[in-house]
């Protein structure tokens, strides 16, 4: 599964998937729960997806506010708490505006009114049915609410990788651990993830065999949502494949394999 999954990102949605479908299975004989107290012991859904799940296939009356529908709701009632350190108290309030008809209805009109016409920047007030409604829009406040925490900068992580390639072009790869970053997925080897590159002088030590490995030039650069990666890059050719507990692939079968983009970035710099 997680070979069809490379390259969309969002890993842990697929091993949760898994599992969610697993407790499914042995905690609920394998019919999906219809209420929010239930679902949110799946692996995988939290408090808003479970909501959302409760109030729009099973019509129970709970809140699912998603970023959309917050937003929506500070303008509304001028909720000038910060987000989201906010948001528990945000969405008690919410459950308040529920209604016990058709709440799952109430949910997606929220939902879509944050994401068509009450918009982050430069909402569309003249097109909104709770513009008369709303005090954000009367004090002129809809720029500054909702008002959010500031992002702490992505923290930057640092690798080699070590690129093996054998006489017909194939390359050897091992599998993550199945926690963490990329889990499960294929990878060259690679150094852990630290602040600093590993010294040069010792770098080569943490190669997965001997060999004539040589550094490419440049660094391999992958953004991910907190983490800005830099890798750096040594590729050997070996005559003969060395015993391994990895796998060996050629080019043709990347397409298919389990390799995060970011991978596929490290093997093409590799490769080129």
């Amino acid at each position: 599964m997680l070979g069809i999954w490379a390259g969309l990102g969002y890993y842990a949605r697929a091993r949760n998937l898994h599992r969610g479908a697993r407790a499914v299975m042995e905690q609920f004989g394998g019919a999906i729960p219809q209420n929010s107290a239930e679902l949110i012991r799946i692996p995988g859904i939290g408090h808003y997806t479970a909501n959302a799940i409760a109030a729009i296939a099973f019509g129970e009356r709970v809140a699912a506010i998603d970023t959309n529908a917050e937003r929506v709701l500070a303008r509304l009632i001028e909720f000038r708490e910060v987000l989201p350190d906010a948001r528990t108290r945000l969405n008690r309030i919410a459950a308040g505006f529920v209604p016990a008809d058709r709440p799952g209805d109430f949910a997606q009109a929220l939902m879509d009114l944050g994401s068509s016409i009450c918009l982050p920047e430069h909402p569309r007030c003249g097109e909104c049915p709770l513009a008369k409604s709303c005090r954000a829009h009367a004090r002129g406040l809809t720029g500054i609410l909702p008002q959010k925490k500031s992002k702490s900068p992505r923290k930057i992580a640092r690798a080699v990788a070590f690129v093996a390639i054998d006489s017909v072009g194939a390359v050897y790869l091992v599998r993550r651990p199945q926690d963490g970053l990329f889990g499960g997925m294929m990878q060259p080897p690679l150094t852990a993830l630290r602040g600093e590159f590993p010294a040069r002088g010792n770098v080569l030590g943490d190669a997965p065999f001997s060999g004539d490995w040589i550094g490419k030039r440049g660094v391999v650069r992958h953004t991910l949502t907190h983490l800005e990666l830099e890798i750096r890059t040594y590729v050997a050719r070996f005559g003969a494949r060395p015993n391994g507990e990895g796998i060996w692939i050629s080019p043709a079968e990347f397409g298919s394999a389990a390799l995060p983009t970011a991978m596929r970035k490290i093997l093409k710099h590799a490769l080129a």
